[in-house]
């Protein structure tokens, strides 16, 4: 049975057919002056026919015009503000020592819904880790890793042995920085473009944490002993069977304010 996923109100459409135009699938046409579908269950619920409508003639039954929100002017945020936020957000290395509440962090995490992803397949999941005996844990399991890719002889490995060691005997976590919990990220086994899926939607969380303020960094050790396939830590994070681990922040309250915008490497570009 035909699933008719377009509704239109016949009374608001003017035919203008920019529905049909902004459909990146491109299942909506413009047929006996009306938009109609085309492939029901090829609509990937991208939402683009009914936000793109200016008459509010169109809805989707995968992505209603009762879920979208109006918006009040576009671009939403000035350029020079916009520009100003997006050169605050730092990698936050120096964290307090309190925890941050549930409701935060379910509010930090919502924003990460919004992220792009291959297909609009939303199919990102988190685990967030606050228990301080779970990360330490996994700080001596990311250690013990350390130890022995050097003893296999690792190039990297050697590098970050020295950082290590620098803070060795210190309160100094070099691991998870001290942050009070851990955000991962786990997308569906075997998809592809998991891994930028979750990048994209922890890039989201970094970008939104100082408006919160909150901050965060990337878990990079963590990462790559989970990427390596090191069984004792995936098997601590023990995520369910159908997911796999794609990507983790640590995330708590900045122990220091930034006063200055830091400069990074000049520009650099190719036109061709």
């Amino acid at each position: 049975m035909k699933v008719e996923l377009i509704q239109v109100d016949r009374e608001k459409c003017v035919k203008c057919g920019i529905c049909a135009d902004v459909c990146p699938i491109g299942i909506i046409h413009m047929k006996q002056e009306w938009p109609e579908q085309a492939d029901p269950e090829s609509c990937i619920a991208c939402g683009h026919c009914v936000a793109a409508c200016p008459h509010e003639a169109l809805d989707n039954l995968r992505a209603p015009l009762s879920g979208q929100t109006v918006m009040a002017k576009f671009p939403a945020v000035p350029q020079e503000q916009a520009y100003q936020f997006l050169r605050s957000r730092r990698s936050i290395r120096n964290y307090e020592k309190r925890p941050v509440p549930r409701e935060k962090l379910l509010q930090l995490l919502d924003i990460a819904r919004y992220a792009p992803t291959a297909s609009n397949f939303q199919s990102i999941s988190y685990l967030v880790i606050e228990d301080p005996q779970i990360l330490q844990r996994i700080r001596t399991l990311i250690n013990t890793w350390m130890e022995e890719q050097l003893h296999l002889g690792s190039y990297w490995a050697q590098r970050y042995a020295g950082v290590l060691k620098r803070f060795e005997g210190t309160e100094t976590d070099t691991v998870l920085r001290n942050a009070p919990c851990i955000i991962v990220a786990a997308a569906p086994k075997g998809l592809e473009n998991g891994r930028d899926n979750a990048k994209f939607s922890l890039a989201y969380v970094e970008l939104y944490a100082p408006a919160m303020g909150m901050g965060t960094c990337w878990a990079g050790l963590l990462q790559m002993c989970a990427f390596s396939g090191y069984k004792p830590l995936l098997e601590l994070l023990n995520l369910p069977g159908d997911r796999e681990f794609s990507g983790a922040i640590v995330a708590g309250y900045p122990k220091y304010r930034y006063n200055r915008l830091v400069d990074r490497n000049p520009l650099q570009v190719e036109f061709r």
